[in-house]
């Protein structure tokens, strides 16, 4: 009998750890697509770089950042909250998805398997939705949608430029709807929350217009994008947390707040534009939304996302302040030089944004290391309330 009690717990525990080993295998695949993603970046913008073979890395930036990067990353975070097997399957779909892609872009199997890791990553919010049906997993559901069918698009042949406002509006609502979770503490009155949700429905509708009319579709999409922004100015913890005593707690509030600024940003500059497909104007109207926003809220969210999935505490020290400042100040660079047409400024905001972005990770791998407990560390983050 005793036997029989000690087998299933021994099996539970021996499953427990099979899965941890399995998070651990997707982490360095998808920070090495987005290593290569950001080489592919540097790429495009003009930088004589080694390439690979056929010069095919150029071209796969926008899958790899996406669907390779985020989408692996984004993708195991739920797997790991939910603990659902079947879940691991979405960051394997991406994460091999992307490594075929680069060895044969112009080939089929890579889009595929990117595609189904969407379509498996909207199961995943399916699920959730199905267990708590809550204005933010809707939110975040629309998002996933948005993801899917820009990857359907993207493989049934339309160009990556067509199909990035899809993968944008998946982005700003997964992030949204984390967002709207997190300021649960808050209460927020009905009102808010219709408002909310209307402006999230104000983005979803921009980029389904946009495969009818690009322009409307465009300034509709970036009018949620800038509403948005101001909706969580008005709202979100980020700007209380600004003076808040603990210091990891303050640094992912002014990661929080900038990242708004460049969404705001990244919606008017939609709404200032016909709608771009290659161009200094469509890369400042991207990248103000992708690394002002997307990145900003990843260097904020990091101390929080990498001890949840790796199981270990975050070493967190003020010198985390420098890739951020360094980030915000050559995205300037990079889009005052899109806007004013200087190439040359445009590139080395580009080359310095990559930088900054190696900083960061250099800092991250610090606070992870074995026995680095810096002041200001948190055994569990968790506890910052952000």
């Amino acid at each position: 009998m005793i036997v029989v009690m000690a087998f299933p717990t021994q099996t539970g525990q021996t499953r427990r750890m099979v899965q941890s080993r399995l998070y651990l295998v997707f982490i360095p695949i998808a920070l090495l697509a987005f290593l290569l993603a950001l080489w592919a970046g540097l790429l495009r913008m003009g930088w004589v770089l080694p390439t690979l073979p056929g010069g095919s890395l150029a071209q796969t930036h926008g899958p790899l950042m996406i669907s390779g990067f985020l989408g692996t990353l984004i993708t195991l975070e739920r797997a790991v909250a939910i603990r659902a097997p079947w879940m691991l399957l979405a960051p394997a779909c991406t994460a091999l998805g992307w490594v075929m892609l680069l060895g044969a872009p112009e080939s089929y199997p890579g889009a595929i398997l990117l595609t189904l890791g969407s379509g498996l990553g909207s199961l995943i919010l399916v699920a959730m939705i199905r267990r708590e049906p809550a204005v933010h997993t809707w939110v975040m559901g629309a998002g996933a949608a948005c993801w899917l069918i820009g990857n359907s698009l993207w493989l049934a042949g339309r160009a990556v430029p067509g199909v990035v406002p899809f993968w944008l509006a998946w982005l700003v609502l997964t992030i949204a709807g984390e967002r709207l979770e997190l300021n649960r503490v808050m209460r927020l009155s009905r009102r808010a929350l219709l408002v909310f949700a209307s402006l999230c429905t104000l983005l979803v509708l921009g980029v389904a217009f946009s495969l009818l009319n690009a322009n409307v579709g465009a300034r509709l999409a970036g009018l949620g994008m800038l509403t948005l922004a101001l909706w969580f100015a008005r709202y979100d913890l980020a700007l209380r947390n600004l003076r808040h005593r603990l210091s990891l707690t303050r640094y992912i509030g002014w990661c929080l707040s900038l990242g708004f600024v460049w969404l705001g940003l990244g919606g008017a500059l939609y709404i200032g534009y016909d709608a771009q497909y290659a161009g200094l104007i469509y890369d400042a109207q991207v990248h103000a939304v992708l690394v002002g926003f997307v990145i900003s809220m990843i260097f904020g969210h990091a101390p929080i996302i990498f001890p949840a999935i790796l199981g270990r505490p975050f070493a967190f020290g003020r010198h985390f302040y420098v890739p951020l400042v360094a980030l915000q100040l050559t995205l300037v660079l990079r889009i005052g030089g899109d806007l004013a047409a200087a190439m040359i400024v445009r590139q080395w905001g580009g080359m310095l944004n990559t930088a900054a972005i190696l900083l960061f990770l250099a800092a991250v791998a610090q606070a992870m290391g074995p026995q680095r407990y810096a002041r200001g560390a948190l055994s569990n983050p968790r506890s910052t309330g952000t």
